[in-house]
């Protein structure tokens, strides 16, 4: 009996064990990809201002003079006009057209479009409205979405991420209400798609540990009819993160939207102090790296099904005056070229097959997810 029962067990379990739980599998990891989303690399953002991503005549000692040309860049923008930001009265899309410094250096998005230092590069935008979103979500500053619409179809084919109201949940720095700020979200991205606006994904960014669990995230979330991609911000508190899972809820890309390396000092949690660490000086470079970008990289590496872009910012953050008093960036220089220490494990980890950096094909390549 042994012999006869023994072969039809064993079909049974291989039949049972064999195709359905293959198509189970298939459906858990398999989603659509988003907007722009890569199929299985991660793409190079570098910011954030002019002098820091370098490039230009003027701003000459940035990233893309001393790196290979990663695949996109950062700037900023805001539609608060009226207020008063370090000795500037903002007009409303600073920054866009024309040079502007609001204490955090010079930025002007179109004189970096123009260059051919910038030709097969993305541009990621964060756009804030502060104190504004009520007015924003109630048609008051449809003025500025409508020639912010203008300003994303001069750009052509090149991609651009949109982060609308980054770090929303950035209290006490942002304080953005809630309910006004989901409605301000709604009515842009409806808005610049009436208006045709063709080469954008909209990413909704989080702090990354200022919301705790997921029912805070999902509170502020605006629907997955708005969101391409799930943004945080990678700081000294990178542990809280709670963004990641989230994304893998929602089948959506992650945009490590913000990184710099801080070390969180002993009280950061409750008054957000970080360690001096200036790149330049050896010692603190070097225990940047094994507190900072060991755990970033490694944080790339083992979350690779969402985290699909990530950007960098190349600063000197204690010479702006927006960051003197700031507890997290006031001790902070990170420019990496001032480090060739720093800088070859960089271009080892950025170098490798998973990073998308510039190309000529680069466009094709996001739209058309390769």
């Amino acid at each position: 009996m042994k012999r006869l029962f023994t072969p039809i067990i064993l079909l049974f379990i291989i039949f049972s064990c064999t195709a359905p739980k293959e198509e189970v599998t298939e459906e858990r990891v398999e989603r659509v990809l988003q907007k722009f989303e890569p199929k299985h690399q991660v793409l190079l953002f570098v910011g954030q201002e002019l002098e820091a991503v370098g490039g230009l005549e003027e701003y000459s000692d940035g990233y893309l003079d001393h790196f290979p040309k990663p695949a996109g860049w950062t700037s900023y923008t805001n539609i608060n006009p009226g207020e008063e930001s370090f000795g500037r009265i903002q007009e409303g899309l600073d920054g866009l057209w024309e040079t502007h410094d609001w204490g955090d250096n010079d930025y002007n998005a179109s004189l970096q479009a123009s260059s051919p230092s910038y030709d097969n590069m993305a541009l990621a935008i964060g756009l804030q409205f502060v104190n504004h979103e009520e007015k924003v979500a109630n048609g008051t500053h449809d003025e500025y979405i409508y020639r912010l619409a203008d300003f994303l179809k001069s750009l052509g084919e090149r991609p651009v991420f949109l982060r609308i109201a980054y770090e929303f949940d950035g209290e006490p720095w942002n304080h953005y209400e809630k309910e006004p700020t989901i409605k301000a979200y709604q009515r842009m991205v409806d808005i610049l798609r009436k208006e045709g606006v063709t080469n954008t994904a909209y990413v909704w960014q989080s702090t990354g540990f200022m919301s705790p669990n997921p029912g805070d995230l999902e509170s502020w979330y605006p629907g997955d009819e708005y969101v391409d991609w799930l943004g945080y911000s990678f700081f000294n508190r990178w542990e809280d993160q709670m963004m990641i899972e989230f994304a893998r809820e929602k089948g959506k890309p992650v945009f490590i939207a913000e990184a710099t390396p801080t070390i969180s000092a002993p009280d950061a949690k409750t008054t957000g102090n970080t360690l001096e660490t200036q790149l330049s000086n050896p010692e603190q470079a070097e225990e940047a790296w094994q507190k900072w970008f060991i755990p970033f990289f490694k944080t790339i590496d083992e979350n690779r099904d969402v985290i699909k872009a990530v950007h960098y910012i190349n600063c000197h953050w204690d010479s702006h005056p927006m960051w003197f008093d700031n507890p997290t960036f006031k001790r902070i220089d990170a420019r990496l070229q001032l480090s060739e220490e720093i800088s070859s494990r960089w271009l080892i980890e950025t170098n490798s097959d998973k990073f998308i950096l510039s190309s000529p094909d680069l466009y094709d390549i996001l739209y058309h997810n390769r």
